[in-house]
């Protein structure tokens, strides 16, 4: 499906994390840092009575909500075997920690996608807007060459709380 328009919301290299993907083979099992972008695509048929599609305004408590998630914060994976040790981290006021279920850019925009559809939008934009726009594709990039998305539609009739 494809909307007649579309706005997008970018924040470029805004938010210097820590993390480790502790499955792998690689020298990415060791904890390492990336200052992420991250981009959203709004998608609507219908314009607001501003004649906008998205409200950039309205994003700041988006923007809040990331920094809370991906500013100066070691992302886990909720099933890392060193759990431990990362909490002794933060009792020590040696790092903030951050617990996800999905680590890695896709993980991170399927996450992403679901909030901001299956929450944000509705809870903070309200009922109206919620029926009105859709964000169909959200992007995460650890480096300027390292990027993935998630991408979908209301149409799909997926859960997005799973």
């Amino acid at each position: 499906m494809t909307y007649k328009y579309t706005s997008t919301k970018e924040y470029i290299d805004a938010f210097p994390c820590a993390y480790r993907q502790w499955r792998s083979d690689s020298h990415c099992n060791l904890i390492h840092g990336y200052s992420f972008s991250m981009k959203f695509y709004f998608g609507t048929n219908e314009l607001d009575v501003r004649n906008w599609a998205a409200d950039y305004g309205g994003l700041k408590e988006l923007k809040k909500i990331l920094e809370s998630q991906f500013d100066h914060t070691l992302i886990v994976a909720q099933d890392d075997p060193q759990m431990e040790t990362f909490k002794l981290l933060q009792d020590k006021n040696m790092a903030k920690i951050v617990v996800l279920p999905k680590l890695g850019c896709e993980g991170l925009a399927d996450m992403l996608y679901k909030y901001v559809n299956g929450v944000y939008i509705p809870e903070l934009w309200g009922p109206g807007e919620a029926a009105r726009l859709w964000c169909y594709r959200v992007e995460v990039r650890e480096t300027q060459s390292n990027m993935a998305f998630r991408e979908g539609h209301r149409g799909d009739g997926e859960n997005l709380f799973e």
